[in-house]
């Protein structure tokens, strides 16, 4: 969200200075590892679907700009792999919900049953009453790509980045919004602040009640039947129970690799940015494996090749918060995520900077705004 903003304000001639505690893109924050799902029917709700959309355009628009390659469009194909209900980012009957947005939307796909799925992508082992929506224009991003092209471009037309840099203290003195680090001070009109799981503690209530982290894990694992696996295979996302958890998302094998990228989801355990635990234990590879993976996904071999820690910070009703700080006026929030944000962060830098320069977006952001919690 930091570089898409930073990146928007700076093509409009705004002064404008990303600060970061680290050396972005980097692995200690959301915005890494290498792929992210991107799709257009958003099941999360409606308020979600011109985000993707327009995140669409400018993924392409910057691609064609910095001449590198962030966006494959392989298709995204969403799953319940049974009759059973499912739930995902508290979203209840989640396949259903994103079904009937690309239909309201006009968003070309496909519905198919079990047989339907099997014969499209031999890999996927679900159930004859399983539910399939496929989205041709659906994909996955490079995120560590589409940062550095956002920084870059920022960069080129004028932005200040200062990174190994930590805000410390966010004030608002009557004259603007002072920002403090251990190293420098500044003084800004606007603030932006989109600290991802470091939001609590920068900027105190009523984020330290509305925000927790979680830790997630990722993992690549062999593998064993290419053949499986069709050179067209989509990212998917398959829920199997009628948990939030009850469910894993995956990425097609990407060129040159010989594994298959696949991750849960987990909202029972709490931590802090401090005290997250980074360190890649291997029995969370084999239980994901065992329990989830093996039972739905064919091809693939227990054996992890690579694993990587990452955090979700998620709110009460896993959506976004984007609103004006209640206390420190000049501050602007755009986090958390909950662990469905960075395919929108293209058109949510876009449409914070509008709110900036123009007095308002062009999308409606009003179902982030904080006052749904009161």
């Amino acid at each position: 969200m930091g570089a898409a903003t930073l990146h928007q304000l700076a093509r409009r001639g705004v002064k404008v200075a990303g600060i970061d505690r680290y050396s972005p893109p980097h692995d200690l924050g959301s915005s890494h590892g290498a792929t992210r799902i991107t799709r257009q029917a958003v099941g999360e709700g409606t308020a979600y679907v011109p985000l993707a959309l327009r995140s669409h355009e400018l993924w392409r628009e910057l691609e064609a700009e910095r001449g590198v390659k962030l966006f494959e469009q392989c298709g995204v194909l969403i799953m319940t792999a049974s009759a059973t209900t499912t739930s995902h980012h508290g979203r209840p009957d989640f396949t259903r919900a994103t079904l009937e947005l690309a239909q309201r939307y006009g968003i070309p796909h496909e519905a198919w049953d079990g047989p339907g799925i099997r014969r499209r992508f031999p890999q996927f082992q679900v159930e004859d009453d399983a539910l399939g929506y496929f989205e041709p224009g659906g994909g996955y991003l490079y995120p560590e790509a589409c940062i550095q092209a956002q920084l870059n471009g920022a960069r080129e037309r004028g932005a200040q980045v200062f990174t190994g840099t930590t805000i410390e203290q966010v004030v608002q003195d009557g004259q603007g919004v002072l920002l403090r680090s251990a190293q420098d001070t500044w003084r800004a009109e606007r603030v932006i602040a989109a600290a991802g799981m470091w939001s609590a503690e920068l900027l105190g209530a009523p984020f330290t009640d509305l925000l927790r982290v979680c830790r997630q894990t990722l993992h690549w694992f062999e593998l064993a039947e290419p053949a499986r696996f069709p050179a067209d295979s989509p990212c998917f996302i398959l829920a199997h129970g009628s948990g939030d958890s009850d469910l894993f998302y995956g990425f097609p094998p990407l060129p040159g690799e010989h594994s298959v990228k696949v991750a849960t989801e987990q909202y029972f355990n709490n931590t802090t940015p401090i005290k997250i635990d980074r360190s890649l234990h291997p029995d969370e590879s084999s239980r994901l494996f065992s329990n989830q993976v093996e039972r739905w996904v064919g091809g693939l071999s227990p054996r992890a090749v690579r694993s990587a820690v990452c955090a979700y910070t998620v709110t009460p009703d896993f959506g976004f918060i984007v609103d004006e700080h209640p206390t420190l006026p000049g501050v602007t929030v755009v986090s958390a995520c909950s662990g469905h944000g960075f395919k929108h962060s293209a058109a949510l830098g876009e449409a914070l900077a509008q709110r900036v320069v123009e007095g308002r977006s062009a999308i409606d952001l009003s179902a982030f705004a904080l006052k749904r919690f009161d």
